[in-house]
């Protein structure tokens, strides 16, 4: 059983250095004490915030930056480039007729790093 995800979910990336709540806008009109997120909450700085420092040599600012410290990984602050939704969502619930998030979705950033839900923020609405 997944549990369900609610905007102030924390989230990881693997590249990046911090965690980052997620945070979700009423318009899916489903709340709890928070409202309750779909697979298309994926908006870089609306609903995905920024992970401190990302340390992603995909990333053609660490890229430069590294180049500049001759070969020397240097992290730079993370700014996510989101280009699809969570995966794989709710099969069963739908929130404004959308895939609700659930705990075991994953969120891709173009320059390779994977997001994921380390708090789904709601414990007790699990989905199957």
């Amino acid at each position: 059983m997944a549990n369900m995800v609610c905007g102030g979910a924390m989230c990881s990336c693997s590249f990046g250095m911090a965690p980052s709540a997620l945070m979700v806008t009423p318009e899916n009109k489903c709340l709890t004490s928070m409202p309750l997120a779909t697979i298309m909450d994926n908006i870089p700085l609306k609903n995905i915030l920024p992970f401190g420092m990302c340390s992603s040599m995909a990333n053609p600012v660490v890229a430069a930056a590294t180049a500049a410290a001759l070969g020397v990984l240097t992290p730079m602050p993370c700014i996510p480039v989101i280009p699809a939704p969570w995966a794989p969502g709710s099969p069963k619930v739908l929130i404004a007729n959308k895939p609700a998030l659930t705990n075991t979705s994953k969120l891709m950033c173009a320059y390779g790093g994977v997001i994921q839900i380390s708090n789904p923020g709601a414990l007790t609405i699990t989905t199957s």
